[in-house]
């Protein structure tokens, strides 16, 4: 599925450090590394679980690259919420040198 500029987006390092930022990766992605503060809810379980997102914020929606947050930010859209897909994913958050944690204590990483 190609998205085109029909994706709002936004380059990872404009994130505001206070932006509810929804990660849609798998689990084992999150657990190598992910933005403090980010909100797990992976892809798979989206549509059992968006009634944990809130309507009266931007969400700004991230993934490893891009493309399964462009998925997302696409039905979130349609569904009523205002999102935004975080262009180049955790990738990009990396290489913008914004910070990473996970629980394990070990360096984060983007796996």
């Amino acid at each position: 599925m190609i998205f085109g500029e029909d994706v709002p987006a936004i380059d990872a390092a404009e994130v505001p450090d206070e932006a509810y930022l929804l990660d849609v990766r798998q689990p084992e992605e999150w657990d190598a590394g992910h933005a403090p503060g980010a909100v797990h809810i992976p892809m798979g379980e989206l549509s059992d679980r968006a009634g944990e997102i809130p309507r009266e914020r931007d969400i700004y929606v991230i993934c490893r690259s891009g493309a399964r947050s462009a998925q997302v930010t696409v039905a979130l859209n349609n569904a009523g919420w205002q999102a935004r897909n975080v262009d180049g994913g955790m990738k990009r958050w990396a290489e913008a040198g914004r910070q990473m944690v996970n629980d394990s204590g070990s360096t984060p990483f983007v796996a």
